[in-house]
């Protein structure tokens, strides 16, 4: 029989949610949240936390695609010994600190954010208890492995949970941020979040290959007939590459990110366009 799940407990589920308040708080220009939801990941998260490593223990697990199988098994081996080295009752002190600051920092309502890989979390957490059975334990272990071979896009049945705990994070997660996101953005933005935590370096290398890609998408669109025929939209395009070749002298601020967001949905639109035509 599996373990009752509880999600307050998964740290990897509240980091999620974490990020998730803070992606929707910079899409409201509600710098307020936004920064308290980053203070939170911020001092709860960093290295040495046991919850850091506990948090590193699942991103182990989901956080790995497109691996063999036998690589597969060996890190949820090396997970599950990594995970029994954490102190179990210092862990459950940080995630009870951090349950309070959330209920008093921000809002019990973070609990309720939807984070889409929600089920892998909780399948993830059922392995790290020591109350399921051995028979348990390995189908669900098989299902994980399944997960991390398996390419991020044909991913889909650890992440759908049944329609009634669907439904209620749905209707409590502001729906209109996230449906209005292209893929990139929602890519972009979760980047960032997490780039409190090890000082932006994976988002600046990110964030420079996402420029270069844009760069080299806004130079192909000015061969675009309705581009290149109208000077404003030509210069005007020239000033973007030349805004985008800037951010290589800029910090990551959220000014340069808002305008790289903005992009992504300019090189979208006008890609698209030129599909319809």
């Amino acid at each position: 029989m599996k373990a009752r799940h509880n999600k307050k407990r998964n740290s990897a589920f509240v980091y999620e949610a974490l990020i998730k308040e803070a992606t929707v708080a910079i899409m409201k220009k509600d710098t307020a949240k936004k920064e308290m939801a980053s203070r939170l990941i911020k001092k709860h998260f960093k290295a040495g936390t046991l919850l850091r490593k506990d948090l590193d223990c699942y991103r182990s697990l989901y956080e790995n695609q497109n691996l063999d199988i036998l690589t597969s098994e060996k890190i949820i081996k090396e997970v599950k010994v990594q995970k029994r080295l954490i102190d179990p009752n210092g862990l459950f002190k940080q995630q009870s600190e951090l349950i309070r600051d959330v209920n008093t920092e921000l809002s019990p309502a973070v609990f309720n954010n939807f984070v889409p890989n929600y089920k892998a979390l909780a399948t993830i957490a059922q392995i790290f208890s020591n109350k399921i059975s051995p028979k348990d334990q390995i189908m669900l272990e098989n299902m994980i492995v399944g997960n991390m071979i398996k390419g991020a896009e044909e991913d889909k049945t650890l992440q759908i949970i049944d329609n009634v705990v669907y439904k209620t994070f749905v209707n409590k997660f502001n729906t209109k941020y996230e449906s209005e996101l292209l893929q990139e953005q929602k890519e972009l933005l979760t980047r960032y979040i997490a780039s409190f935590m090890d000082n932006a370096l994976e988002l600046k290398i990110y964030l420079n290959n996402e420029i270069a890609r844009l760069k080299e998408n806004l130079e192909g669109a000015k061969k675009v007939e309705e581009i290149k025929s109208d000077q404003v939209m030509l210069d005007k395009t020239n000033e973007v590459i030349e805004r985008l070749n800037s951010f290589a002298k800029e910090t990551v601020t959220e000014d340069v990110l808002m305008t790289v967001l903005r992009t992504q949905a300019l090189v979208r639109e006008i890609y698209n366009n030129a599909s319809n035509d």
